[in-house]
């Protein structure tokens, strides 16, 4: 089966956009379950099975790729209680409870988005991310520089210092690299994309592209396992 969306789940996510809401979305919730969630949990299953050969420290049980619609605003001036997307995250097995990197899909009621990389890093793993860099540059930049990749996700416009971070020479050859603050890939596409029925594949395509740069930026933040005691 290839799982794609539908245009009611797009109209539903621009009536989301409109009417961000409580009672808005309870009385249409059933078609969130219906046209968003279930074909969600799908897709994520089917992009799992193909995942395996060339990511399967990525492969994530539904229901944990799949990100909740609902924002959390207890701390939040915006108290609209509703993302206006729907996403997927497929992050690394053993760093699921911290921001290490890994692989994205959300479709919205104007656009797709489908992304890799490390997002907003903790502060220690930008920190071994960075140092990992100085040895690894080179590498990470003949696999951005990828034609296939360039030309389907491009480099993210990422947040950048403004010096050189703390404890790294400002003549570093990786220097360019270190000054950012997250590093990933990134396809921005019309919202008809999630129409597709070939979507799955196409989503699969992008995933396969970017893994290579996942799986070199994940490298440093892998936990070390522990060393028995006896």
């Amino acid at each position: 089966m290839a799982t794609h969306f539908s245009n009611e789940a797009l109209k539903f996510l621009r009536g989301l956009k409109r009417n961000n809401d409580r009672e808005w979305f309870a009385a249409r919730k059933d078609i969130y379950e219906r046209e968003l969630k279930a074909p969600m949990l799908a897709l994520v299953a089917e992009v799992n099975d193909a995942m395996i050969e060339f990511a399967p420290e990525n492969v994530r049980a539904p229901q944990k790729a799949l990100m909740r619609i609902y924002r959390d605003i207890r701390f939040s001036k915006d108290k609209r209680p509703y993302k206006i997307h729907q996403g997927a995250w497929w992050v690394r097995q053993g760093l699921e409870k911290t921001s290490g990197g890994g692989f994205y899909f959300e479709v919205s009621g104007t656009e797709v988005t489908i992304a890799a990389g490390v997002f907003m890093p903790e502060r220690e793993q930008l920190l071994a991310i960075r140092r990992h860099l100085v040895e690894h540059h080179e590498e990470l930049r003949r696999s951005l520089a990828g034609k296939k990749l360039k030309a389907a996700m491009p480099q993210i416009d990422a947040v950048r210092l403004t010096r050189p971070p703390k404890g790294f020479a400002a003549d570093d050859p990786a220097m360019d690299l270190l000054l950012c603050k997250e590093w990933g890939v990134m396809a921005q596409l019309p919202a008809e994309f999630a129409l597709r029925p070939t979507l799955v594949k196409d989503i699969v395509t992008h995933f396969k592209l970017a893994a290579p740069i996942v799986a070199l930026l994940n490298a440093p933040l892998i936990p070390k396992p522990r060393k028995a005691l006896f």
